[in-house]
């Protein structure tokens, strides 16, 4: 592993107290506000799931992966630890490195989340790319999505298990396609968790297209990288959007492409600056989040994505939505008329 380097550490802000509501896409965090303000819903969830037994979990990477610390793994270890105190983060989970080929790393845990990474992606990634990544995994663990994300996992076997009975398995699979798509939301704040961690766009771009390319870095080029995205998102006619809705339903992660250019466009909007700059949620008032402003700010994130999609079913209801806010703007101005008149 020769591209992470013992050397001093390239000046980034701490962002010192900073809530996970600060990197979580607007769908992502309008469903976790929902979620947490269920008193008792994690403990519930905790009892009808049973999916994950977090010790058998640990026990298994414990005895069969290497923890990475000051004496495994240093130069890793180093990276990540530099990447937690940036996002502020207060109790380090663990960090395993297990054998793999397959770039890949997780999130994995109720109570006590740990990180995994695969070797085949630290073989991958320079020490500024594996930064965004170990952010990634790292802001999955302060949003708690492990904890939510196992409804998807429960739901899918619970599917399985009623396949038996068709109006069931119909009204499950609206569900589970909800929370699919609530995922790929989920790793979009992940991404965006990542580079709060780097503070380097460039090595954002540089690892989704890694990832992309299987490593051919040499061979990949940035812009027409993104142009890629934004064909993707244009193509065709209706045929296509449709063909795109299904190809998404059953995938937790959205397309690498997209996921770069949508993290391009969160930087580009300058959201981005504007945590760098200090203007982000605090954790102390995470309790007084409001679950009505977090659907407002979901609903405006999906018509302003709407708006600026080039997908012919986008147009559609990017337009659908425009008719819908005249008409109800028409009916309050009418209304306002009438109670200024009596």
């Amino acid at each position: 592993m020769t591209d992470i380097e013992d050397r001093p550490a390239r000046s980034r802000l701490t962002l010192t107290g900073v809530s996970s509501r600060a990197w979580e896409h607007p769908a992502d965090r309008g469903a976790l506000v929902a979620v947490r303000q269920l008193k008792g819903f994690d403990v519930v969830l905790r009892k009808l799931s049973g999916l994950i037994n977090e010790r058998a979990l640990r026990l298994i990477f414990l005895g069969s992966a290497v923890r990475a610390g000051d004496r495994q793994f240093p130069k890793v270890y180093r990276v990540y630890a530099e990447a937690a105190a940036t996002l502020d983060v207060r109790e380090l989970p663990e960090l395993y490195v297990m054998t793999g080929p397959m770039p890949n790393a997780m999130c994995i845990g109720l109570d006590k989340p740990f990180i995994v990474v695969n070797s085949g992606l630290i073989d991958l990634l320079d020490e500024e790319e594996l930064r965004f990544v170990l952010g990634h995994e790292l802001g999955h663990a302060q949003s708690g999505h492990a904890l939510y994300q196992s409804v998807l996992v429960f739901l899918i076997r619970l599917s399985g298990a009623i396949a038996w009975m068709p109006l069931g398995v119909l009204g499950l699979r609206a569900i589970i396609a909800a929370l699919m798509e609530w995922s790929r939301k989920a790793e979009l704040s992940g991404d965006r968790a990542g580079l709060l961690a780097c503070q380097d766009p460039a090595a954002a771009l540089r690892t989704h297209m890694k990832l992309a390319s299987g490593g051919h870095l040499e061979d990949v080029d940035a812009t027409a990288f993104l142009a890629q995205a934004a064909e993707y998102d244009a193509s065709g006619d209706l045929r296509d959007s449709v063909l795109k809705l299904l190809l998404l339903e059953a995938r937790s992660h959205p397309f690498l492409a997209v996921r770069a250019a949508e993290l391009r466009h969160w930087v580009d909007h300058g959201e981005y600056r504007r945590i760098l700059d200090g203007d982000y949620p605090r954790r102390e008032d995470d309790a007084n989040a409001r679950m009505s402003d977090e659907a407002r700010r979901a609903a405006d994130s999906y018509r302003e994505a709407f708006a600026r999609s080039q997908d012919p079913l986008a147009k559609v209801f990017a337009d659908l939505g425009g008719a819908v806010d005249g008409v109800r703007d028409k009916v309050n101005t009418w209304f306002g008329n009438r109670s200024g008149s009596s």
